[in-house]
């Protein structure tokens, strides 16, 4: 109870930190020059720049401690690929939805057409790199040359693969391996502990995000890309409430209870627009759905390569804006085609820093569209990464607790009606 009452005071503590960034950002953009902005900005951001680092140091060791141990206690490879499978039919699905839905959204909105903003000259750099992007370069990526290099600079992917293997020599071993998982699995626990006192600093790094984007910005971005932002965000409620229908078809009142455990996660995902620094509370809270931990630690990380439903909504979404925005028409068999050459690039975006700003680039390049489009959305895209970030987080929590319930978990023994009164308060 005691330990509810302190997550419930932390989400209170992030939330009042988000208004007041906004007031203290909104009070240093009024009053000082743009150039003295952006220089207070960038100061202001340290904090934050110091909570994702904190947070990308224990993701490497949690993926790989937590999974580890997980799949050894799986036992085989059968029930490996069993999981893993069931996991992708709801990836590459979630991954259709979210496509089709902003495809479907920005035709029937049109945030680019019209558009009362100075359009960027085609020839002019974006400071994306586009064209070295491809589906061949992410499977090669994917595999790792040096665990202790995935490790090092924090390749999710690449740990997954080598936890895996790692995770199936030590069920293979038996129990020759016991005492060397059990302390893998004791070096899980400690890891956690660890990630309790970094997130305790998030409320810190909220108010450090949003103060140094509304001080350097101003409120004022908001309303000249006021159209495009709120077509956005629209989608992104229809893409939740899809989401949230196909988990109740599937889960039950416990789709309810999923929500409300993972409220803690999409806010810090959401205000400091990274889905990494998520990551280990959704462990937490999904392990109280209840989900097992095996399957957390399994289902988890995948997600965080393939499961990215927000990300990818945006992909098609950005793409077709900026065809408005230039006025070329893009016909209605184009977009299924490019929809289909999304579903296949955009699943290395996870790997790849800035990915949907990386697989937008690469598709404007694709389809012959002026990459330097891609200038109108990067002065708005930290405020869209915030809900590209809180999104994943749902995608991923309903994905790993159905693939769960597939699997014959009991996940409906942690509901009550007490939970369904706090996600319908919340």
């Amino acid at each position: 109870m005691a330990g509810e009452f302190v997550k419930h005071k932390l989400t209170m503590y992030i939330v009042a930190a988000l208004v007041l960034g906004v007031a203290v950002g909104y009070v240093l953009n009024t009053t000082l020059a743009p150039a003295e902005a952006a220089t207070v900005a960038d100061h202001i951001s340290l904090i934050t720049e110091i909570f994702l680092r904190l947070v990308k140091m224990i993701i490497g060791p949690l993926v790989f401690t937590s999974l580890v141990a997980g799949v050894a206690h799986m036992g085989d490879m059968k029930t490996i690929g069993r999981v893993g499978g069931k996991a992708m039919v709801w990836f590459v699905s979630a991954s259709l939805v979210s496509l089709l839905i902003g495809m479907l959204m920005v035709n029937l909105l049109q945030p680019g057409a019209n558009l009362n903003i100075p359009l960027p000259a085609a020839g002019t750099a974006t400071g994306v790199q586009g064209g070295s992007f491809s589906l061949a370069e992410f499977i090669k990526h994917a595999v790792p040359n040096s665990a202790v290099g995935a490790l090092a600079n924090n390749e999710v992917l690449q740990i997954v693969i080598f936890s895996i293997l790692f995770g199936l020599a030590a069920a293979a071993v038996g129990h020759k391996a016991k005492v060397l998982v059990g302390l893998i699995e004791e070096g899980s626990h400690v890891i956690l502990k660890v990630t309790g006192y970094v997130m305790s600093l998030a409320p810190l790094a909220v108010f450090s995000a949003i103060a140094a984007i509304v001080t350097e910005h101003g409120p004022g971005i908001l309303l000249t890309y006021g159209k495009y932002i709120f077509s956005f965000y629209l989608s992104l409620f229809i893409l939740w409430c899809v989401m949230f229908a196909a988990g109740y078809l599937i889960l039950g009142k416990t789709a309810i209870r999923v929500l409300s455990l993972v409220r803690a996660p999409f806010v810090v995902a959401f205000t400091t627009a990274s889905s990494e620094a998520a990551y280990p509370s959704m462990m937490r809270q999904l392990e109280r759905v209840p989900v097992s931990e095996k399957i957390v630690s399994f289902v988890l990380p995948l997600g965080y390569s393939f499961n990215l439903d927000g990300s990818m909504m945006y992909c098609t979404f950005a793409v077709l804006f900026i065809a408005q925005a230039y006025g070329i028409e893009i016909g209605w068999g184009q977009q299924i085609v490019m929809l289909l050459a999304l579903m296949i690039t955009s699943k290395g975006m996870g790997a790849v820093p800035r990915g949907s700003l990386v697989v937008v680039a690469a598709t404007l390049d694709m389809f012959h569209l002026p990459a330097a489009g891609l200038l109108l959305v990067l002065g708005v895209d930290q405020f869209l990464d915030m809900g590209r970030s809180a999104t994943n987080v749902i995608g991923n929590g309903i994905a790993t607790t159905v693939v769960a319930k597939w699997e014959g978990e009991d996940v409906d023994s942690g509901f009550d009606d007490r939970d369904e009164e706090i996600a319908i308060a919340a």
